[in-house]
């Protein structure tokens, strides 16, 4: 008897902090609340690390009400969310995903260091006082969000400095092909000198060569299959974080027309934006973005300040993120933003959680893996 698919070599487990990860995929934060505690706790239950993404969480909760206190309400939904979590997955790695860019971040660092996240993964923004903030709980594991080896270096050195702590692991999140907002300028998107191939194996090499390797790499941006996860690996990465890939579950946390938005789309329906906190963004094409695209009207009061910099609130000439991501999550695609990777187009159908893992694991799909094996 043969295999008509002999099985894939498997994959290292992933080294984090305190943590072994059985199978070295994360899943990326995504929000407003398309990776909550549903997402998250299917992905921890296959021995990868769920994310929940903290940005915003209140405005799909029952704790926050217009013209109250956003902030107040945004820790009681992301207390819910870990406990929920930690519910669906007793033993699972949880994690929460804290932007630099929000007002409220050190609130939802201390949150969730305070309600038992495993890890933080930080980006938008140079994380440098991250440590500071989660300093009540140091077995959680430290993951910062860099688009350079220049980044990393600084950070690296500052941690070690101020706070005796050095980065449990960094995470590359390559511009070209990432979803939401991208690390770099719209000058300087498509360049190779951001890119996965240039990028991580210098970060690689700088791990290995000044910290003994104890720093692992994770790349970001781009993850769809099991060939681009060796890909990495073959670059220097020890693990992988893949978002886009997940969108298309039933465990995903955003409403089914939302979900559906991708098994419709086709690879033109991925443009770029300018987001209202000065970087540019890669979204879906829906009638949000074509009218925004086309210079119309969108709704461009700001709520809530939640952005630190943020030219809806600054300048009253854009929209507001955090509103337009939370109505697109709802179902809402003619007033929602929706942010995405390249291959987020890629989805043709709806998936469980546990059938992208197989898929990855084994080069198999659910189907596939109920076929009896070809004859010799």
């Amino acid at each position: 008897m043969t295999l008509a698919n002999p099985p894939l070599p498997s994959l290292p487990p992933l080294q984090i902090g305190e943590y072994t990860i059985p199978v070295p995929i994360i899943q990326g934060g995504m929000g407003v609340r398309v990776s909550a505690h549903r997402l998250a706790s299917a992905v921890a239950n296959e021995g990868g690390v769920g994310i929940i993404a903290t940005v915003a969480l209140s405005l799909a909760s029952k704790y926050y009400k217009k013209g109250k206190d956003y902030y107040q309400a945004n820790i009681k939904a992301l207390i819910d969310e870990l406990n929920l979590a930690r519910e669906a997955s007793p033993q699972g790695i949880i994690g929460t995903n804290c932007m630099v860019a929000i007002r409220d971040f050190e609130a939802m660092v201390r949150t969730s260091v305070a309600h038992g996240a495993d890890l933080i993964i930080s980006g938008a923004g140079l994380p440098l006082r991250l440590p500071e903030f989660a300093a009540s709980r140091p077995k959680t594991a430290l993951v910062p969000i860099v688009s350079s080896l220049r980044a990393a270096r600084l950070l690296a050195a500052r941690w070690r400095k101020l706070y005796r702590r050095l980065p449990d692991a960094i995470l590359f999140e390559d511009p070209n092909t990432a979803g939401g907002h991208l690390g770099v300028r719209r000058n300087q998107l498509f360049s190779e000198e951001y890119s996965t191939a240039q990028v991580v194996p210098q970060l690689a090499e700088w791990s290995r060569s000044e910290y003994n390797d104890e720093i692992p790499i994770i790349t970001a941006g781009g993850i769809w299959d099991r060939a681009d996860i060796d890909r990495a690996f073959s670059l220097g990465a020890k693990g992988v974080q893949m978002a886009s890939r997940f969108l298309c579950t039933y465990e995903c946390d955003a409403d089914e027309r939302y979900k559906q938005a991708f098994i419709d789309a086709k690879e033109s329906d991925v443009v770029i934006i300018d987001s209202p906190a000065g970087l540019p963004g890669r979204a879906l094409f829906t009638p949000f973005t074509r009218t925004l695209m086309q210079g119309g009207k969108v709704a461009s009061k700001c709520f809530a300040t939640c952005l630190e910099e943020c030219t809806c609130r600054e300048a009253k000439d854009a929209f507001c993120i955090a509103e337009a991501l939370h109505r697109a999550q709802q179902g809402d695609l003619e007033r929602g933003l929706i942010f995405t990777g390249t291959n987020g187009v890629r989805h043709t159908h709806m998936s469980h959680v546990r059938d992208i893992f197989q898929e990855l694991l084994t080069g198999q799909t659910s189907e596939e893996s109920a076929l009896p094996a070809a004859s010799a």
